[in-house]
């Protein structure tokens, strides 16, 4: 089995079938997902791609070979550039400014997610930042080719299903895999990857549930 397939298994699937069902997924699809939840979403992911723009700047500049490094710094740049296009789109079709952005500051879900992956990016091995970053690639490509099969009468939730089930993500997702599976990790090194790859997951999951209950500080 690849390691890819190994973290999937111990670490993903179950998660993923958890995240599929979970009514802000099935809300999209249908159309009845509330408004605000999708603004909290696209709001919360604009925080979210920025932080994570940084995290692969740490990735890349962790990796073994040159076409890692590219290919890493490449994703970096464009995590920032959908940050500016896709969402000033989204924001515009919700009402919403970049302002409304700033305002609105990373919730508690999105500050621990950023937070966990900027640490492990930063002090963890090549192999262990590869395992926390690949989840936001994987789930996405895959939550994507779901609702790309069952659309949305809104054409808000449409224009985002769209886009992130399209062909071009789904080979940037396929490139990463292929890094994964030729991660050379000893046994204690390997755990540690799963281990990280398990905790994102389940922040995958947490980030919807988090924008599906509209999720705020406390105080």
């Amino acid at each position: 089995m690849t390691f890819s397939g190994e973290l999937w298994d111990r670490g993903g699937a179950t998660v993923y079938n958890q995240i599929v069902r979970h009514p802000f997924i099935t809300g999209l699809t249908d159309g009845t997902l509330d408004h605000a939840a999708f603004r909290y979403f696209i709001v919360q992911d604009s925080h979210y791609l920025r932080a994570y723009s940084r995290a692969l700047s740490l990735v890349s500049a962790r990796a073994t070979d040159e076409d890692a490094v590219s290919m890493f710094a490449l994703h970096a740049a464009n995590a920032i550039a959908v940050e500016r296009e896709l969402h000033t789109t989204l924001l515009t079709s919700l009402g919403l400014t970049a302002a409304d952005v700033d305002a609105a500051g990373s919730k508690p879900t999105t500050t621990a997610y950023m937070s966990y992956l900027t640490a492990v990016c930063a002090t963890g091995t090549y192999a262990e930042a590869v395992a926390a970053v690949l989840p936001c690639y994987w789930i996405y490509r895959d939550v994507g080719r779901d609702l790309l099969k069952r659309s949305s009468p809104d054409p808000v939730y449409r224009q985002w299903i769209e886009t992130y089930g399209s062909e071009e993500f789904d080979a940037v997702v396929e490139s990463v895999l292929a890094v994964t599976d030729g991660l050379d990790v000893g046994a204690s090194e390997r755990e540690r990857c799963h281990q990280h790859f398990a905790t994102t997951c389940r922040y995958e999951w947490m980030f919807w549930d988090a924008a599906y209950t509209k999720l705020d500080w406390p105080v």
